[in-house]
């Protein structure tokens, strides 16, 4: 399962609506996360890395992230992140 990441800033997310959805924030922290459904998230600040039983990614505020359904991960978070994110 492939964590799809793509560089994109700010104007260009306001422009495509990501900033009116809904919000999450969480501090410097690590924990583990499944996901349930696909998740497409727009990170506004932050930094962390996401590890999968197929390697490590990086992360960081400006980067619209897709996250596959069925996916096991654990998050790094480190630098406080806030997000915009849907769920499909």
């Amino acid at each position: 399962m492939q964590i799809s990441v793509i560089a994109m800033d700010s104007d260009t997310a306001r422009d495509k609506g990501y900033y009116d959805w809904p919000t999450w924030e969480r501090g410097v922290s690590r924990f583990a996360w499944h996901y349930d459904t696909v998740e497409t998230c727009y990170l506004t600040q932050g930094k962390a890395v996401i590890e999968t039983e197929d390697g490590n990614i990086e992360i960081e505020a400006g980067d619209l992230v897709t996250f596959p359904e069925g996916l096991d991960c654990v998050w790094d978070i480190r630098e406080p992140v806030g997000k915009h994110y849907q769920l499909s």
